[in-house]
């Protein structure tokens, strides 16, 4: 497998998950391939990334203080947590492209516009209007606790 880095245009998730799984057949390491192999690896490389931002305080979209060198290990860090990703999920037989899609839709309904614009509070510190019977109630939203836990199907609400 050689020419990664020329073919570059169109990069898709799919094409990303093909790769990776050649790479890894190529080597035999589909032995080590386990789920929880797979993910600590991506623990770790989010590690490295974190590390890479350590002590640095907020710094503004585009990076524009940071060398050239430091991008350049910044997108090799990010796509080392991308790679293993779009590995996990194919090791669990989970879409990523279509479980990302859904969990937009799912983010959509949870953070609606007209309740979210321009606010980072949770869905339960959202407020909302006036119960219908003049009640109020109390700036909570009717989003319960359980949105937040895993379902049967891998996506996180």
């Amino acid at each position: 497998m050689t020419g990664f880095a020329e073919r570059s245009e169109g990069v898709t998730l799919e094409g990303l998950r093909k790769r990776m799984a050649e790479f890894a057949k190529e080597r035999d390491w589909d032995q080590f391939h386990s789920p929880r192999n797979l993910l600590l690896a991506l623990v770790g490389e989010v590690g490295e990334l974190s590390e890479i931002f350590q002590w640095k305080g907020e710094v503004p979209s585009g990076l524009p203080d940071w060398k050239d060198e430091e991008k350049e290990h910044l997108g090799e860090e990010l796509s080392d947590v991308l790679l293993y990703l779009v590995r996990l999920s194919d090791i669990c037989g989970v879409d990523l492209g279509k479980a990302a899609l859904r969990k937009l839709e799912l983010n959509a309904i949870k953070y609606p516009v007209k309740l979210c614009k321009g606010s980072s509070k949770k869905p339960t510190q959202i407020n909302v209007p006036d119960n219908n019977d003049g009640s109020s109630n109390g700036g909570v939203t009717a989003i319960s606790n359980s949105d937040s836990k895993s379902r049967s199907d891998g996506i996180l609400a």
